[in-house]
């Protein structure tokens, strides 16, 4: 049963220069014609499905608030006709830049039921905002978070960077005692990874990326879930924490290993065991969904062994870790024998932890978390 929806937005006001997502630059592109093909693929999808069944909606991007009111109002009705179960409480969420939230597109969302932001804060030194492409600054932030709670919304969650080009643990410091006095419910910290095809990756191919040392990036995030735990809210992820019951639904989702829709440009989609995704090209996803009904590009039915490496490296990104107990029950195999020898390679190194009840990482497993999750890819 599939109880998330993704939806992609792929258009930005400017282009950041870590993204490797699939974005576009909004001037001179026709948004509505694909907002008029996005909901082309939602109906076409929910026709074979109930939408009463689902519990999580999430618009991201791109800059889904990089939309215009009339954009936005055409992207909610679309989504209130197709996909909003009735008189559910669903999380219905929302990525957002500070520096193009109005408080008028804020009452918009809100009145089609839209209850929850995630926004790009990265940082609240305005030197690294510069740094990094952002155009927003310390005040913008200061101002949206305020205006969400004028408009209603009280679960609003802020993402937070660190291991940023000329970043020092006072910068990041500062930037956490700032965001921990916005009296928000749920922040998401993530370390700088530089990806292919981007404006860092290019920098860094030329030696002009001075990046923090590894060591400095680790003191950072040892930082940040000291003060997070100081504050009260709860690690539930390696890079997500939360006030009791505020936890990011449609995320728990992903690492639950749980099949959600993928709808637009790129996006990526798991249903019925299959792993599907679109087209990223604008034209392209459009033209496909014209002469064949469906934007998919790609699609990979998981066999049963990946299904299990998946739970276990998407399963031990949480803090509670891998239910023995929930694994054995999904697969008909105890997980302590199916991954024996990689759960005690990792013990060894101090990386895991074990009891009869689950497997999880330990706080030094949390450092090196890829390493692990690695360790169970090719052997189920």
């Amino acid at each position: 049963m599939v109880k998330a929806a993704y939806v992609h937005i792929p258009f930005c006001e400017y282009i950041c220069h870590y993204c490797d997502f699939n974005k576009i630059f909004i001037q001179n592109q026709p948004v509505e014609r694909y907002l008029d093909y996005l909901e082309r693929e939602i109906s076409n999808v929910m026709a074979k499905h109930d939408k009463q069944k689902l519990e999580t909606i999430f618009i991201g991007g791109g800059t889904p608030t990089a939309l215009n009111e009339n954009q936005l109002r055409q992207l909610m009705q679309t989504i209130n006709k197709n996909l909003l179960p009735q008189g559910k409480n669903i999380e219905f969420s929302v990525e957002a830049n500070p520096g193009d939230l109005s408080y008028e597109k804020m009452k918009l969302l809100k009145s089609y039921g839209v209850n929850r932001f995630s926004i790009g804060v990265q940082s609240f030194e305005d030197h690294l905002l510069e740094k990094i492409g952002r155009v927003h600054r310390r005040e913008d932030v200061l101002r949206t978070v305020e205006d969400a709670k004028r408009a209603g919304f009280d679960n609003l969650s802020l993402d937070l960077m660190f291991g940023l080009p000329g970043q020092t643990a006072e910068d990041f410091e500062n930037t956490l005692d700032l965001a921990l006095k916005l009296d928000v419910q749920h922040y998401s910290a993530y370390s700088l990874i530089i990806e292919p095809k981007t404006v860092f990756y290019n920098l860094m191919q030329k030696g002009k990326l001075a990046l923090p040392p590894q060591d400095a990036e680790a003191g950072m995030y040892e930082l940040l879930m000291k003060r997070m735990e100081q504050a009260g809210f709860r690690q539930y992820e390696i890079s997500n924490f939360s006030l009791s019951g505020m936890e990011s639904r449609h995320n728990l989702t992903y690492w639950d290993n749980e099949e959600y829709f993928g709808f637009g440009a790129g996006a990526h989609g798991y249903v019925n065991g299959m792993r599907e995704v679109n087209a990223g090209p604008l034209k392209k996803y459009m033209s496909l969904l014209k002469e064949t009904g469906s934007p998919i590009t790609a699609s990979h039915l998981v066999t049963d062994g990946e299904k299990m490496e998946e739970e276990l490296f998407l399963g031990l990104r949480k803090t509670e870790g891998v239910s023995k107990k929930g694994f054995s029950q999904k697969f008909g195999k105890p997980l302590e024998k199916v991954f024996r020898s990689p759960i005690d390679e990792q013990k060894r190194k101090g990386l895991l932890e074990e009891d009869d009840q689950c497997i999880r990482l330990s706080v030094n497993g949390r450092l090196l978390g890829n390493e692990v999750f690695q360790s169970f890819i090719g052997l189920a």
